[in-house]
């Protein structure tokens, strides 16, 4: 029976699904019919790969030739079917043995010469295939790398369609660039990706004393930070060295950002896996499809999940869309995005660290130099008023930056702690909270739920006093209160203090009200 069935994945947000390609040839008028939901892209398979057939010096059987993709309620986006369609194809043909591909998942885009081109998503669709049961997945050679991150496959490149075909059909010996491979074993740990840790560093910023604590505190308990002043003072230095100061990511971690890169297409070259915690800083002209993720056709993760364990800035914050900063807010507290459309809902991770920075006025004047404001008080209120309460109550600390005078930058330059100083505390920090919080799902502070934090995790009573007169003055608000729990305890983390006393509360209250301490 000229029938033939083959493997490949489609990926839905950052989630691989299975999906198996069935041919079928019979008599009737010459043509490829593609069924199972295909979106444009994939319809254009139907050209690309009768050609790369006939350019392969493979024989196009000519009769009617119907695909299926299944499940047939599953979209299926993007180019990655080509190599299994084709596959399929030729073996219902009968000049490819079945057995050949039976339990192999087929990734890859065809050109019209038969080459086969890189894909997104790579990753997670073999993390989905090793689910699945399956143990071969064969790639374009240039996604092997990427492909061999995932434990327990065995991975095949192949350059060209040519190529695939001859080590399906059993020629495994040739040898030569033109030739299909198994991918290494001892290549599923690559060497990490270069990064620019080491060109910045945190003592680069003088004279901002309490600027640059606030930031290690956010880095040792995950919590979002806003940044106030005028331009020149540091709000944009202080965030883009914050990465510094975070600890290299784990493997499980490493594995995950890679993952929404690689659908995303940023993935290093070179190097496949990334291994320092990303760093995202949107242009405030950016849509909320490029902040939260979205798009017409293929869903692609947006800023807010390609800064996924990292730090996402958000320089000039009042100037980004009212609609656009109000979107960040279910990330903020769930720690991922979900964007739902016709017949799908993609789900992308999102936990990452929130820097606002902020000028102060429209006109960019700040301290230090109000005779130049001409700002009215109703203008700067308007302004501010950019950011939403709802978004500002779920940032945990908020700081004044000052303009730096000279007497202040020749002295600390001499007193400016280094980015592998300041490193060696908060990773310290983490590890004391991740002791504290073994046995649950959390790691940092700042993911603690609040009834987990009241219940479990309460300082003493004496500490809650300056929380109890803020409530009576209506300076904060319930969810207030749990963030500022969160923050003195990572204090008291940086600190080595087995619980947050009084001053920890006090100086966590303040970093939220606003307020210099």
């Amino acid at each position: 029976m000229p029938f033939a069935r083959t493997h490949s994945v489609a990926i839905v947000g950052v989630e691989g699904h299975q999906v198996e390609i069935e041919a079928d040839i019979a008599n009737g008028l010459v043509g490829l019919l593609l069924v199972g939901l295909p979106d444009t892209a994939l319809r254009e398979a139907r050209d690309r790969i009768r050609a790369a057939i006939v350019n392969s010096a493979e024989a196009w059987p000519q009769r009617r030739i119907t695909v299926g993709l299944s499940p047939a309620s599953l979209p299926k986006r993007g180019s990655g079917f080509d190599l299994g369609i084709a596959v399929a194809i030729l073996t219902a043909a009968g000049v490819v043995p079945a057995a050949a591909s039976d339990r192999t998942v087929f990734l890859g885009e065809l050109g019209l010469d038969g080459r086969l081109h890189p894909i997104r998503g790579v990753l997670p669709a073999v993390s989905a295939a090793v689910a699945a049961g399956f143990g071969t997945v064969m790639v374009p050679w240039a996604n092997a790398p990427e492909a061999a991150l995932v434990p327990r496959m065995r991975v095949i490149g192949a350059p060209s369609l040519a190529a695939a075909l001859r080590w399906v059909r059993g020629d495994t010996c040739a040898a030569g660039p033109d030739a299909a491979r198994l991918f290494p074993p001892n290549a599923s740990s690559p060497a990490p990706a270069a990064s620019d840790r080491n060109a910045i560093d945190l003592a680069d910023v003088l004279g901002q004393p309490l600027a640059r604590r606030a930031a290690e505190i956010c880095a040792a308990g995950g919590h979002h930070l806003l940044l106030l002043g005028p331009p020149g003072a540091g709000k944009t230095m202080i965030a883009e060295r914050i990465p510094t100061i975070l600890p290299v990511l784990d493997r499980a971690e490493a594995l995950e950002v890679t993952s929404i890169h690689s659908i995303a297409g940023t993935l290093p070259p070179g190097c496949p896996l990334i291994s320092d915690p990303p760093f995202c800083g949107p242009h405030h002209t950016a849509t909320k499809a490029a902040i939260v993720g979205g798009g017409s056709g293929t869903i692609r993760p947006g800023a807010a999940s390609l800064a996924h364990k990292g730090i996402l800035l958000l320089d000039e914050a009042p100037e980004f869309a009212r609609d656009v900063l109000d979107a960040l807010r279910q990330p903020l507290e769930s720690g991922q995005v979900v964007l739902a459309r016709s017949g799908v809902t993609a789900r992308f991770p999102a936990r990452f660290t929130l820097v606002l920075a902020a000028n102060p006025c429209p006109c960019a004047s700040g301290a230090g130099a109000s005779a130049a404001c001409t700002c009215t008080p109703i203008a700067k209120r308007r302004y501010m008023g950019r950011l939403s309460g709802p978004l500002l109550d779920r940032v945990d600390v908020k700081v004044e930056v000052l303009p730096v005078g000279r007497a202040e930058l020749l002295s600390d330059g001499r007193s400016a702690e280094s980015s592998c100083v300041v490193a060696g505390r908060v990773a310290a920090a983490r590890q004391r909270a991740a002791a504290r919080l073994a046995g649950t799902p959390w790691r940092l502070n700042a993911q603690l739920p609040g009834s987990e934090l009241r219940r479990h995790f309460a300082p003493a009573p004496a500490a809650l006093r300056p929380l109890e007169r803020a409530m009576e003055l209506g300076q904060i608000s319930a969810r207030g209160v749990d963030r500022v729990l969160r923050v003195s305890w990572t204090l008291a983390d940086l600190a080595g203090k087995p619980r947050p006393d009084d001053k920890d509360t006090c100086y966590a209250l303040g970093l939220w009200l606003g307020v210099s301490t």
